[in-house]
């Protein structure tokens, strides 16, 4: 189960959005955050990247849209090498990326409708073309009643709300979600879950969502890639991970997940929806809580 790269992809037969290539990212004193990763993210799919903290993703995450910059390999997005431009069209690139993150990010100084519009009026629309645009990401996100408010009067889903509808505003065709929810409570979270799932599959954008919580994955992505020391160590199909998880970084996440919320809550939809027998569910929970024999799927895994 290992390899000499790091390497995962999704539905081959999916036209791919986001490639990395042998990327590498070094920072001073020989510290290696990524350690020459493959990737491939199909077009309008949604995407999971799990690891514990220190583990690389959010540096791979960054690398994605070049806010970090390659020590070698190549970034791809939508078919633009994004390594091989100058910083002028980078500017121009990054306009379909979207990015959200765990502190929301926005101006206190301007109102809701304000900071929705902002990355509108940047990219050169005119004020009343950023507030069409503007509202109408805002009545997505349910929260056009809110457009006169100020962040400080608004609850934490709110703001990530906003934070979502500032990144869909300028109708990106790739979402990047760094740590979304970590910061929200658990209900809330659901709430924002459901809206990136929305995002996802009634707008199209293709998402990348990293955090260390693979409920957080199974409830919006249908790819993951564990990431461990800078490297993908396990990858596939979100339900095949969890019924037959390889690596130990990877079983320590499906354990972790199905102590917090009980696998019979947290997985029948989804492999039913897949055609898994229920015996096969009420197997993975006795594997995972009992230590028994463990499942086995047709499925690449890649490990270190």
């Amino acid at each position: 189960m290992t390899t000499e790269k790091a390497t995962t992809t999704a539905d081959p037969t999916t036209t791919a959005m986001i490639e990395l290539h042998d990327v590498v990212k070094e920072f001073p004193g020989g510290v290696r955050a990524v350690d020459q990763v493959t990737l491939r993210v199909g077009r309008g799919s949604a995407f999971g990247i799990v690891g514990h903290s220190g583990a690389g993703k959010s540096t791979l995450l960054r690398l994605i849209n070049l806010l970090e910059t390659p020590t070698a390999g190549r970034v791809v997005v939508g078919g633009q090498e994004l390594t091989a431009l100058g910083e002028r069209q980078l500017r121009a690139a990054r306009r379909d990326i979207g990015m959200i993150f765990q502190q929301f990010h926005l101006f206190r100084s301007r109102t809701v409708l304000g900071n929705v519009a902002f990355p509108l009026r940047q990219a050169g629309h005119s004020r009343a073309e950023a507030r069409a645009k503007a509202e109408e990401a805002l009545r997505f996100v349910g929260l056009e009643e809110h457009a006169r408010r100020y962040p400080e009067q608004l609850s934490g889903g709110q703001l990530q709300r906003v934070g979502i509808a500032r990144a869909l505003a300028t109708s990106p065709g790739v979402l990047l979600c760094d740590e979304a929810t970590s910061a929200l409570d658990p209900e809330t979270t659901r709430e924002v879950l459901d809206l990136l799932k929305r995002v996802n599959t009634e707008l199209g954008v293709t998402i990348v969502l990293i955090t260390h919580e693979m409920g957080v994955v199974s409830a919006v992505c249908d790819q993951v890639a564990v990431v461990d020391a800078g490297r993908i160590v396990e990858s596939g199909a979100v339900q095949e991970v969890f019924l037959s998880p390889q690596h130990t970084t990877t079983k320590a996440f499906v354990r972790a997940a199905t102590k917090a919320s009980p696998v019979f809550d947290l997985l029948p939809g989804l492999l039913r929806e897949h055609g898994v027998d229920d015996s096969v569910v009420r197997a993975v929970r006795a594997q995972l809580e009992g230590g028994q024999p463990e499942l086995r799927t047709e499925r690449t895994a890649v490990g270190i």
